[in-house]
């Protein structure tokens, strides 16, 4: 069995959180005619957490399952996006969403608003000709979609501030998520409106295949709280009763909810929502290999300098990592019935920040926005490199399967 390659094409993102302390104030451009015509700019807050939360605090005893849907489920809306050219019954799609802003800002997954996942390319996506948000109470509004990202399956809506009373949901950190710690899932199950699920986080940081790009999602959180077709795009609380996830998809060999749960982190869906809100667009950091984690055995058998790192396990032809002078492997050798690339470089830093897997690697590059140049300290051998490299902007579709 051969180690799967981690792409280095970024589904998600380091964290986000608190930019701006307990708000952060960000620029809708809208562009339909509930918004007063077109390019209107109106200011959006969002309730993010403290710059520096405190990592230290102590976690909830318990989750209240009925305060938090009592105190939560107004923030929580289903949503039925309309498509004229699809084949659905009547051409409909159904999924959840959630409250973020007093001013009408609604999160959910692209795959809910779009046809992401159905397309032949990420390029190819269209978005739903109408979308209606339906409220807790069954009132139904308009809605515009503001934007959505195909990488972290994240989509945006807006609706008129003035259609209904908006209740904003708190957001949470999901780096400081715990496996073990309980959680709830509100959403529109099987359209069942503001259906509650309950569980705990079953594991941090997964990589999972996506349903809607080439890309896998980085950092989702895994769940066993059920989750079934039309709790897609709705939030995943912990026990404060803060957002920690958007509640994406199940793995389920009967494609049921006793399978596992996969959310995607807020901390990433919050830059998706950032970028999407400013321009409408999304620009994900990329340079273009495959890799994965070195460990001490493995290096021990396979003759390498340094013990943990991230292995350039494959560098695609005309991408930044190639430009760079990161070079794969010219072999495979088998260690414990795992075959490994032999002679790839490794990546064991980049600037200050040490990297001891493909993972760290991700997530640090990730901090990076398109156009930078990194340093990045790289073991060749019995030769230890200083290799400059500048992040590229990912492309709608992966180049070549790691």
């Amino acid at each position: 069995m051969k180690v799967p390659g981690k792409a280095l094409l970024l589904g998600g993102f380091g964290a986000l959180a608190g930019v701006a302390g307990a708000v952060i104030a960000l620029v809708l451009v809208a562009s339909n005619d509930w918004f007063e015509g077109p390019s209107r700019v109106l200011p959006v807050t969002v309730q993010v957490p403290s710059e520096d939360p405190d990592e230290s605090r102590p976690q909830p005893a318990g989750l209240d399952a009925v305060a938090l849907y009592r105190d939560r489920s107004p923030g929580v809306v289903t949503i039925h996006a309309m498509f004229e050219e699809r084949d659905d019954p009547q051409g409909l799609a159904q999924g959840s969403g959630f409250i973020v802003s007093a001013e009408g800002l609604i999160l959910t997954n692209s795959h809910v608003i779009t046809t992401a996942g159905l397309s032949a390319s990420p390029a190819d996506v269209v978005a739903a000709d109408e979308v209606f948000v339906e409220f807790v109470d069954g009132e139904r509004v308009p809605a515009e979609i503001i934007g959505w990202d195909v990488f972290n399956d994240v989509g945006v809506l807006a609706v008129e501030p003035g259609s209904q009373a908006l209740q904003a949901l708190p957001l949470g950190v999901s780096r400081l998520v715990q496996v073990g710690e309980p959680v709830a899932a509100i959403g529109s199950p099987f359209g069942q409106a503001s259906s509650l699920t309950v569980g705990v986080v079953s594991a941090t940081g997964r990589s999972v295949a996506s349903l809607t790009s080439d890309y896998d999602l980085i950092d989702a959180i895994q769940v066993d709280a059920p989750i079934n077709r039309g709790n897609s795009g709705g939030p995943l609380f912990n026990a404060s009763g803060d957002v920690i996830g958007i509640n994406a998809q199940i793995r389920s060999e009967s494609g049921t909810s006793e399978g596992v749960g996969f959310a995607i982190a807020i901390d990433t869906a919050l830059r998706s929502m950032e970028q999407l809100v400013e321009s409408g667009t999304v620009a994900y950091p990329w340079i273009g290999t495959c890799t994965a984690s070195l460990v001490p055995s493995v290096a021990r058998q396979l003759g390498y300098g340094v013990e943990r790192g991230a292995l350039i396990t494959t560098v695609f032809a005309k991408t930044p990592a190639d430009a760079s002078g990161l070079q794969e492997g010219t072999g495979e050798e088998l260690v414990d019935g795992i075959s490994y690339t032999v002679g790839s470089d490794v990546v064991t830093a980049v600037g200050d920040q040490e990297i001891v897997s493909a993972e760290a690697l991700i997530r640090e590059l990730s901090l990076h926005d398109p156009g930078e140049t990194v340093d990045l300290e790289v073991h060749r051998g019995a030769e230890t490199l200083a290799l400059k490299l500048t992040i590229g902007k990912r492309p709608a579709s992966a180049p070549g399967l790691c």
